[in-house]
């Protein structure tokens, strides 16, 4: 439908064919966008990345969304690439030390949860941070960053991960109000349904919540193509005044209590 036509903007995140921001990759392009594609060098090695941007003219460019100086670096590439400003970013960052040690919530190494909330939560400061200060998004801008319901719910397993996504959501709040008084840039984050990626695959009990949240969903859960459209129409000109919200994703999961279909998992006494 073009709703990207003449659009471009930077997709971070994607590893590989089941990453979220893969398939927005793939629907930007659809939808008419030109876009910069960026990971950690270590994630490029890993993923295929490279081989999507080959076949799609993309420009790469390898960037730690934790480091500023490597920042600094993108924004400007991508400003290079596109001469000039351009119109949308997605953050799809997320990774515990914790999680991937098995460490429990009750038990956790704070080292670790540093690590977790400047990767997972202060990269989407630092990412907005130098967007602002190098003028590099054009008026009506829309900047989204992808989170989760245990920001607002307690879900066993999710652990640190629930502080850093409740850290991003205000980040985009905060910044939303300063970034859309002066630029008219929206910020906004979209509340997932659980979704099988390399990344949530590694959240003890993935499979079951699935299961659980697929059956508490009116709609069902939502894919990670259906996010990708959603997606979609927030970089687009149609959702020009919503800002600083964050926005459930989930087929309906986040204003349920209890479900007949889940009722009908309980034992029968």
């Amino acid at each position: 439908m073009e709703l990207l036509k003449g659009k471009k903007g930077i997709i971070t995140g994607a590893l590989n064919d089941k990453s979220i921001a893969w398939k927005v990759a793939e629907r930007a392009i659809a939808e008419g966008a030109d876009i910069v594609l960026t990971n950690t060098a270590l994630s490029l090695r890993m993923g295929s990345l490279q081989e999507f941007a080959d076949a799609h003219g993309c420009k790469l460019i390898a960037a730690d969304a934790t480091s500023l100086e490597d920042l600094g670096a993108l924004v400007d590439g991508a400003m290079e690439h596109f001469g000039g400003p351009f119109d949308f970013v997605l953050h799809s960052i997320g990774m515990s030390p914790n999680v991937r040690k098995g460490r429990p919530y009750e038990s956790l190494d704070y080292g670790f949860l540093s690590k977790t909330l400047d990767i997972s939560a202060l990269s989407f400061h630092k990412l907005l941070h130098t967007l602002y200060e190098k003028d590099a998004l054009k008026e009506w801008g829309s900047v989204v960053a992808l989170t989760y319901i245990a920001a607002e719910r307690t879900f066993a397993g999710y652990n640190d991960m629930a502080d850093a996504k409740a850290l991003l959501q205000s980040i985009a709040r905060s910044f939303g109000m300063i970034y859309g008084a002066s630029k008219h840039v929206r910020i906004n984050t979209v509340s997932q349904s659980p979704t099988a990626t390399t990344a949530g695959q590694g959240i003890a009990g993935m499979e079951d919540m699935l299961k659980y949240a697929d059956r508490m969903s009116p709609l069902g859960n939502a894919t990670a193509d259906d996010c990708a459209d959603y997606i979609v129409t927030l970089f687009s000109d149609y959702t020009r005044k919503v800002t600083m919200q964050n926005l459930y994703h989930d087929g309906g999961f986040s204003s349920v209590g209890l479900t007949a279909a889940e009722v009908a998992t309980f034992p029968k006494e």
